[in-house]
This record gives C-alpha cells, structure tokens and sequence, in this order.
C-alpha cells in the first residue's frame, strides 16, 4: 500500500507521523471516510467542507489548498490501483509542547491512505444485528457535529456490540433518546415517512445522512427529524443505518429481538447505488490516467502495490 503524508506518496512502511504528534497524544485532529467509486471520491465536496467547518472550530490550519487536496486524492487512487475503494483522510494540529495547550502546534499534518473495499457490492443491502450500547453521548455536544480523532465511545460501545454478536452499536444520548450508531446514523420508517433523530441529539453530521434525504426527496417519501426512545425504534416499520463506506445497511434485530423490515430499505439502497454510479461516471478512464510525473516523483517505490484488507 502507498500512502500520502504531508505532501508526498510513499510505501506504507515509510509513512511515519511523529511520536508527538497531537492527534496519537489527544485525538487533537479530524478525520473523514469518503467512497471512492469509478475512481472518483464520491461526495468530495460535501466531505471537504465538513472537514472545513471542523478545521475552523477546532482552529486547525489546513495545509492544502482544497485543488491540492483533490489532486493528492486522484493520484494517491492511481498510484494504489484502486478505482473501488475507501478513503481515509486524517488532519491532526501536528507536533507542540507538551500538555494540552496547542500553542506552538503550527505545523499540521495532513495523511491519507486508500483501502480495499471489505466486501462487493450487493443488490440487497447488508442485514445488521444492532445491540444497544451501555455508554451514553451528551446530548447536545457541539463537538458532536465533526468527526474529531477521538471516538472513544464509539470505539467502546462497536467492542461491546461485536461481544454480544452484534454487527453494529446503537448509541443513546442523555437524555434516553436514540443518537446514531458507532459509525453510522440512523433512520426508522413510520407512517408513511422516513425519520431520523435531529442534530442537536448529538449526532454526527454525516454526508450520507444527508444524500439519503435528498434521495427520498426524490423518490417523493418525507423525511422528519424526530426524537426516538429505543423501545418506540422496536416498534416502527423498519429501520436502516447510512454510512460512506457502505452507504445503506438494514437493521433487521436490536439486543437480539427482530426488527419489522420494509421494501422502502431496499429501494433506497438501490438509489444510492445508482446515484453514486452516476455521479462518478466516467472516472474510471480518468483514475487510470499517469498522475502529473512532478507528483509521482514522490513516489518512493514503484512497484505494483500489494494492499492488505484491514478495517477503516
């Protein structure tokens, strides 16, 4: 596997970030996951301005300009040989002095690698068995809203479903109402419209989050925010999750029990399919053009990649 790290693609066991470094020390940094379908990022900008609007709460500089960062993307696709992939963009402060204090910390650090996807992909959307997490977010956290490095809870809570043999944690805020799950959020079908719990719960601010609601948009299904208590999520007509590296995946039992399921799943996963296809069209020809050889220059070995499957 080649890697990017500060400006330059090298092989994996030369992509060194510093013992120091903030975000190893505190999670002091950000991070986005991005598809990436026909060679082409899939909702690119949409990614890069949450990354924006985190980097400006959390008052990091990025150090690429936002051409830059997308060049570095189609090259880093193409040196690695993986048209269909996964994406993962990491933007830490970089190396300070000691303590909390980010003074000093004026020289951020920029990764990003490129991952096999762990399965192909299906006509129908995969199943998940979600377990309820014991830990709870606070709710109404605005750090909630980014995807900051530190996620510990969710770390936990994944642990602690994948123990009761659950695919996926469901996560609960303070308040005893349902969040989202460990890496993705959550929709439920009721009454005729799709729901999913509103921003201020504590949830993520995903991008797939909001391409479902513009797909059921367009498919002329109402979308609600809503706030849901786990006991009234076993009683509605269905429930999915959404997330980049997947896109929609059913939820078909919680804590073991089985969870009614609905064709309006399939026909979203089946949208989203068609929407990613189309909106990349044509990138596969590009993702197999030779980068810019100024950039590949970097390359420090040029040998036909050998990636490993590994989780994002």
């Amino acid at each position: 596997m080649l890697v990017f790290v500060n400006g330059r693609i090298v092989p994996e066991d030369e992509a060194v970030i510093s013992v120091f470094d903030r975000s190893f020390l505190y999670g002091d940094g950000l991070f986005e996951t991005l598809r990436v379908t026909n060679g082409v990022p899939f909702r690119w900008e949409q990614h890069l301005e949450r990354l924006k609007h985190g980097a400006d709460f959390l008052k990091l500089r990025l150090p690429h300009s936002t051409a830059e960062l997308r060049r570095f993307v189609e090259e880093l696709v193409t040196a690695n040989q993986l048209p269909e992939a996964i994406l993962r963009l990491t933007l830490s402060r970089g190396v300070g002095r000691r303590g909390y204090s980010p003074a000093g910390a004026d020289r951020p650090s920029l990764v990003m690698s490129v991952h096999p996807l762990q399965s192909p992909e299906q006509e129908e959307p995969p199943r998940w068995r979600l377990v309820t997490a014991s830990l709870r977010l606070p709710a109404h956290e605005r750090l909630a809203r980014f995807k900051t490095c530190n996620k510990l809870p969710q770390v936990l809570a994944r642990a602690e479903a994948e123990a009761a043999g659950g695919d996926e944690a469901l996560l609960l805020n303070t308040d005893g109402f349902i969040v989202e799950a460990a890496s993705s959020n959550l929709f439920w079908l009721a009454n005729g419209s799709v729901r999913t719990p509103p921003l201020d719960s504590g949830v993520l601010a995903g991008v797939t989050r909001a391409v479902i609601r513009e797909l059921c948009q367009s498919l002329g299904l109402p979308v609600e925010e809503a706030n849901l208590t786990r006991e009234e999520l076993m009683k509605t007509e269905g429930v999915f999750l959404s997330l980049s590296s997947v896109g929609v995946a059913e939820g078909i039992a919680l804590d073991q029990q089985e969870l009614r399921r609905s064709p309006v799943t399939r026909e979203i996963h089946g949208a989203y399919r068609t929407l990613m296809r189309e909106e990349t069209l044509g990138g596969a020809s590009r993702s197999k053009r030779q980068a810019p050889a100024g950039r590949l220059a970097n390359v420090a070995r040029t040998a036909s990649p050998q990636p490993r499957s590994r989780k994002g």
